[in-house]
């Protein structure tokens, strides 16, 4: 088997999930979608958090050209994609009770404002207390996981909980327990996650879902546009500017 057709294999995998997750989860991706509409349109502040390699799906809609302005980073120190040594750290601090509940009572995150919460397994005791925690303090909460863990691990939780059962929207990857997409013969275990491609795809979908909901309502919505395009930079200090009471990373 070559390299070119293991690559092609990815990408049929990838693809496929893709259009499983666009066919499944249109519905839920509207309602989460609308949430986020509703919440910029009141007035409220969007988070996103994610713990590990689930971080880069929520980095991928801060500050970003296409992106809504008002789309923050809830970051976690140590957790913030694999930013310290040793990695293994990062694992064990999502294990850690508590923090979550810490996190966001240091944070700006407040009643009314939405947190979307990406857990891939949704099982650790970081993800399952975001969201039960942010509920209790009076946000929405939209959680992107993939339901099979719920159905196939035990949750890493007190509770016995997952993150899926303390969300007002649930958005499932529907990435298969173990996320590795391709065996071969020669290599003993299973590779090439999709992870990342589908829940960054899923974030994207959500945001393109509020922008033409806050459109239809005659609402302009709040998007940055690329600081590589003749104007660019223009328009977002006009745009950080009108929403600067909503925006956290410029401080």
């Amino acid at each position: 088997m070559g390299d070119n057709e293991l690559a092609a294999d990815f990408f049929d995998a990838a693809i496929g999930l893709l259009q499983q997750v666009r066919d499944a989860e249109a519905a839920n991706i509207r309602a989460a979608g609308e949430l986020v509409a509703d919440t910029v349109e009141r007035g409220g502040r969007l988070f996103a958090f994610g713990a590990g390699h689930s971080a880069l799906p929520a980095q991928d809609v801060v500050y970003r050209a296409g992106g809504l302005a008002v789309m923050n980073l809830l970051p976690v120190p140590g957790l913030v994609g694999v930013d310290v040594r040793p990695a293994t750290l990062g694992s064990a601090l999502e294990r850690v009770n508590g923090l979550a509940g810490t996190v966001l009572d240091s944070s700006p995150a407040r009643s009314g404002d939405v947190l979307i919460v990406i857990s891939l397994s949704g099982r650790n005791a970081l993800p399952v207390e975001m969201g039960l925690n942010a509920q209790s303090l009076g946000l929405k909460v939209i959680g992107v996981t993939s339901v099979a863990y719920a159905h196939s691990t035990t949750s890493r939780h007190s509770t016995g909980t997952f993150l899926k059962d303390h969300c007002d929207v649930v958005l499932d990857s529907h990435i298969p327990v173990g996320d590795a997409e391709l065996t071969a013969p020669g290599i003993p275990a299973p590779f090439a996650p999709a992870s990342t491609v589908v829940t960054s795809a899923l974030m994207q979908a959500v945001v393109a879902t509020a922008a033409g909901e806050l459109s239809a309502r005659g609402i302009t919505p709040p998007l940055l546009r690329s600081g590589n395009v003749d104007g660019g930079h223009d328009w977002n200090d006009r745009i950080m500017t009108e929403y600067a009471d909503r925006i956290f990373y410029r401080h």
